[in-house]
This record gives C-alpha cells, structure tokens and sequence, in this order.
C-alpha cells in the first residue's frame, strides 16, 4: 500500500508538477495510512497462547465432567496475561449436555469467543490436533494427560515445560 501510494505522489508530481491534484491527494492519503499501519503492527503486543484440552480440564473438579471447570481454568489464563484457545473431543456435548454441542453453543456456556474453540470431528482425536495448533501457536499445552499415544508423532511433548498441569480445589486454579 505504502509502495502504491508513493507511486501515485510522484506520478502526479511528474505528470502535473508540484500541484495538488486527486491522485497526488490519494497517494499522500494512502502513504499516511500506511505508515500508520505499519507501526500498529511494529507496536502490537505479540499474543501469549496457551492451548487447552478441554476434555482433560471438565474433570478437574472431582472427577465429574463439568464446563464450569474449563471456565475457572479460562478465567484463571486470562488473568495471567494468556490468550486461550480450547480444544475439545467431538462427545463434549453428550457429556455436558446430553447433545452435540459446536462451537458455537459451548462458547455461550462458557462465555468465551468461538473462534477460539474447536471441536475434533467424530472418530477424531482432539490430542494430535491440540498438539499440532500448540506447535503453530509456540504455545504450552494446559492439560493432566502425558499425550503417551502420539510421543512418536509429536517428540516436544516429552519435554515437560510443555504442560501446565492442574486441578481445581474450592473453585479455585491449582496449576503445577
């Protein structure tokens, strides 16, 4: 755009001279818009993700698959400065709520963007592609499972800063 605008001024400038004409206006209009883009993005805070598995949070409050766990757990991450993304298996709905929940429905349940919720198609593990998305992202993985199955596919996650293991005690975060 910055490139495209400059253009524009000194085409204008070469064409009319040192006038004010409309090519010239929009080449300057542009050229500003630009450099202030350019700094938004220099200045921008990079995000530090953090990868859920949201199949393994449900059950860390006694054991009982409940959302109110991965909501604690979500709570908990933002206020430490994170950016969560979460993962779920494709059975979360029947688990929660007798039903296929998408998306969509878990993010009212658990008042957090869908964007940034996956559910795992049926027949498909949500671990190689949680595992995958913490790879993308440069993010560490919140979850209790070791991820033992897929050490071959994915060799990082025998390194253990790639958890943030946890539990939930008195509705409260406990991360080890």
């Amino acid at each position: 755009m910055l490139i495209f605008s400059l253009a524009a001024v000194l085409l204008s400038v070469t064409a009319f001279g040192p006038v004010i004409t409309l090519p010239m206006l929009a080449g300057v209009v542009g050229s500003v818009l630009a450099i202030i883009l350019l700094f938004r993005t220099k200045l921008r805070k990079q995000a530090n993700w953090v990868v859920i598995d949201g199949s393994n949070v449900l059950y860390w409050n006694n054991d009982k698959p409940d959302l109110d766990s991965v909501r604690i757990v979500i709570d908990e991450l933002i206020s430490e400065g994170l950016e969560p993304v979460i993962w779920f298996d494709a059975n979360i709905g029947y688990l929660v709520a007798d039903r296929y929940l998408d998306p969509a429905k878990l993010s009212k349940a658990l008042r957090f963007p869908a964007r940034r919720i996956w559910v795992a198609p049926k027949g498909t593990p949500a671990d190689p592609l949680l595992i995958t998305d913490a790879q993308k992202l440069n993010a560490r993985i919140v979850s209790n499972d070791r991820y033992r199955d897929w050490e071959q596919q994915f060799p990082n996650i025998s390194q253990k800063d790639v958890f943030v293991r946890g539990k939930i005690k008195d509705n409260r975060v406990e991360f080890r």
